[in-house]
């Protein structure tokens, strides 16, 4: 079970990896493309300031191509192997699935690249629930 206080849970839910109290992002639908990577530059419960430094962000483009593999073995494992397609079917799902889980392969790859350098605060996300 994934909760509050697991790197995953932040990773998966976009949550600030600090607190796990607030979305990164300003709007929650990845699927919202001119808004798929605007954040909000602080967590407004812990303060916590996303960007570390100018172009932090960047590093996130080498864990988006280990992101996006993973999601084309997934589809090629599905439709070749457990559908039993063609080779060309299975290129054509692997296409449409990088296509398809774009903003979403971009989004992993942010969560999982900030909470390489940040890690989930007990005392910090107890204070700032407090506050409320």
């Amino acid at each position: 079970m994934i909760r509050k206080g697991m790197k995953l849970y932040s990773i998966l839910f976009g949550v600030c990896p600090k607190c796990h109290q607030e979305s990164m992002y300003q709007n929650k639908n990845p699927y919202v493309l001119s808004d798929v990577i605007k954040m909000n530059e602080t967590c407004s419960h812990c303060k916590t300031k996303y960007e570390i430094e100018p172009s932090f962000f960047y590093g996130s483009m080498y864990v988006s191509y280990a992101v996006g593999i993973a999601f084309a073995v997934a589809a090629f494992i599905i439709s070749y192997n457990i559908l039993e397609s063609s080779l060309t079917i299975a290129f054509v799902a692997i296409i449409a699935t990088l296509i398809g889980f774009f903003p979403i392969i971009m989004r992993l790859s942010r969560n999982i690249w900030i909470n390489i350098f940040m890690s989930y605060d007990k005392e910090l996300a107890k204070t700032s629930s407090t506050k409320k």
